[in-house]
């Protein structure tokens, strides 16, 4: 763990920083009284499509979940904080029944995740579509919502961000990201005129989003270059996605190269990946719990975790409400556990295959919103 980052965890990520966080979690300002967000309009759901334990915060056991608080975490300097742990959307649409979707994303923000991630494209749009119906019924409220954007033309993205609204039932969302910065052509095909930028600026002003970010899993040095084209232009990115993980920390680092960039520059940190979609696990040198407290324990505003089933949303849950920081020495026994699986990004297939570049194996989704 680089030097910056450590030092940012000492100062922020211990025991008693978590203690004045839920004393003053009343007190501060967040995302269901910020005074910069719009009312939404909902659309009360039939029975048939929310079952009743969608509405109860029930657990996979069945059970009413006990409310633990789930601590909270400023994004950047956005005046925002938001749950520390985030519900992934591209796990949201794999279910059989759209109920079981609906039932884990309103357990989820029952038992306190506020916020929630997705993507115009995953699962053809259909984790959108179940994302807004189970934001019904007062649910919007309740939630920072975040989505991502393929469409590299200020025209694309104008137009996939117009379904997106439609499919999660919301006149803003709150964050929008360039999905996939992946390439090193991307960061000037998003800022030359007539990009993905000019169409997101114009959505901001018109107010159908509150904040603009970017996402990337392939090279943390395609990611510094994007950052750099934001300065070359004097535009400032609200928030950065990308992998943070502990395998990581060995090859092509993002943990190394980029978050120190974005604890300096006060830049919101979303976490993904941190168990690299069940991947990492197969090494069999770490287990989901200390995956999941690993990336916690970085300096993150929130690292967003797939819940394809209640009982990996319980685990989630789990980990955050009862979160302690990682001492030096159990980050360093862990990392030491790792290196050598960890080498060649064997277990991080998102960033030596194209088995996760959605836009590689769609190339339409940069210049059209035909999915």
């Amino acid at each position: 763990m680089s030097f910056a980052v450590h030092t940012f965890m000492n100062e922020m990520l211990n025991r008693r920083h978590f203690l004045s966080v839920a004393m003053a979690a009343t007190a501060c300002r967040n995302v269901n009284n910020d005074k910069t967000s719009k009312p939404t309009t909902t659309v009360s759901a039939t029975p048939a499509e929310v079952p009743a334990s969608a509405a109860s915060g029930a657990t996979s056991n069945g059970n009413v979940a006990s409310h633990k608080e789930i601590p909270k975490r400023p994004l950047g300097t956005t005046g925002v904080s938001v749950s520390m742990i985030g519900l992934g959307g591209a796990h949201i649409g794999k279910q059989k029944e759209e109920a079981e979707s609906i039932a884990i994303i309103r357990s989820a923000v029952d038992r306190g995740i506020t916020f929630l991630d997705n993507c115009w494209d995953y699962n053809d749009g259909k984790s959108e579509d179940r994302m807004g119906k189970a934001l019904r019924d007062g649910y919007r409220d309740r939630v920072f919502l975040m989505t991502k954007l393929d469409g590299r033309t200020k025209e694309t993205a104008a137009a996939q961000l117009e379904q997106s609204l439609k499919r999660l039932q919301t006149d803003h969302i709150d964050l929008v990201q360039i999905h996939e910065v992946i390439r090193m052509g991307d960061p000037e095909a998003a800022f030359k005129e007539g990009g993905c930028i000019e169409a997101l600026v114009a959505a901001k002003k018109a107010g159908k989003l509150r904040f603009i970010g970017f996402t990337g899993h392939k090279d943390p040095e395609i990611h510094l270059a994007m950052l750099k084209m934001a300065d070359k232009h004097g535009f400032r990115f609200d928030t950065v996605q990308m992998p943070l993980n502990v395998m990581d920390a060995h090859y092509k680092s993002f943990e190394k190269k980029v978050l120190p960039v974005l604890v300096e520059k006060k830049i919101g940190v979303l976490g993904m990946k941190p168990m690299g979609s069940g991947i990492i696990l197969e090494s069999k040198k770490v287990a989901a719990p200390e995956c999941l407290r690993y990336s916690l324990s970085l300096p993150t505003s929130v690292v967003i975790t797939g819940c394809d089933k209640m009982e990996i949303l319980d685990q989630a849950i789990e980990v955050a409400s009862t979160f302690q920081p990682m001492r030096k020495e159990e980050v360093a026994a862990l990392l030491e556990r790792t290196k050598d699986a960890a080498k060649d990004g064997a277990f991080e297939k998102f960033k030596t295959s194209l088995m996760f570049d959605g836009t590689t194996n769609n190339p339409h989704w940069l210049t059209t919103a035909n999915l």
